[in-house]
């Protein structure tokens, strides 16, 4: 009778085993299936990160869950040791095993969450601007600066400037006049032809900005500087006709006097009687 009730306290001791090593099961097939994840990791970093630290979660949940019924079944094993001899020896050898395993998952998951956070680390990296990288101002404050530098006559700091303010806000009201002094600075340096590029890019990106008829104006000019009187000729006349009422169409006018190539006014058609 005393050695069938042994048995039977080995068979129910020995259940609970059981059912944790099919957990333990489980969970080298969820670890297994993170690190082939971790392989396939190429794109949509970002929701794969997300999906991980999930699976790690949970993983990390059963692993304390199996390990508090060990625990448990260890405590059990321990205040039936009197009565099941060898038996409870055995089953005691199986749930050390079971913590084993335990602990090589938990190193396993670990080694893991490590190379997790070292990617997410590096992706950070990439995202991140180089160390000692300036951030750029505030637009305004940026552009005042750039005006306050150029009447200084800090030509080149104010051309690095607004060149700065085109890269970082080539958007902004202001751009138009921007690039516009970068190529009024070019002129007052004396590079025309740089100055009729730029000029250029005003004209073609900002058309309707306040900067556009003193754009062409100081066009003319420039190509007047480098010889090209004929093209200098037909840009100054052009902007008296596209903008005859602003102070740049009457500096035109004056240059093309000067010049004796006065635009002709139209003469006005009559109607015959």
């Amino acid at each position: 009778m005393k050695r069938l009730s042994t048995i039977l306290l080995v068979v129910a001791l020995a259940a609970p085993a059981l059912a944790a090593n099919k957990d333990m099961v489980q969970l080298q097939t969820q670890v297994q299936n993170l690190q082939d994840s971790m392989a396939r990791m190429q794109q949509t970093f970002d929701e794969r990160m997300g999906v991980m630290k999930n699976l790690i979660e949970q993983t990390t949940d059963n692993i304390n869950r199996l390990n508090s019924n060990v625990d448990n079944l260890t405590k059990t094993l321990q205040q039936q040791s009197g009565d099941s001899g060898a038996k409870t020896d055995q089953v005691s050898s199986q749930v050390q095993a079971l913590h084993d395993s335990v602990d090589e998952v938990k190193a396993r998951l670990n080694k893991i969450q490590q190379q997790l956070d070292a990617m997410s680390q590096q992706q950070q990296n990439l995202q991140a601007p180089p160390q000692g990288a300036a951030q750029a101002p505030p637009p305004d404050v940026l552009y005042q600066n750039a005006l306050r530098d150029m009447t200084a006559n800090k030509m080149q700091l104010a051309d690095q400037e607004f060149r700065d303010f085109m890269k970082y806000y080539p958007d902004n009201e202001l751009a138009g006049n921007a690039q516009y002094y970068i190529a009024d600075i070019e002129y007052r340096q004396g590079n025309f032809q740089q100055a009729v590029a730029d000029y250029d890019k005003v004209l073609e990106q900002h058309p309707g900005g306040n900067k556009a008829a003193a754009s062409q104006l100081k066009k003319g000019y420039a190509l007047l500087e480098l010889g090209q009187r004929d093209a200098g000729v037909r840009e100054l006349n052009s902007l008296v006709a596209r903008y005859p009422k602003t102070s740049e169409a009457a500096q035109a006018q004056q240059r093309l006097t000067q010049l004796g190539a006065s635009r002709k006014p139209t003469p006005k058609r009559t109607t015959p009687r």
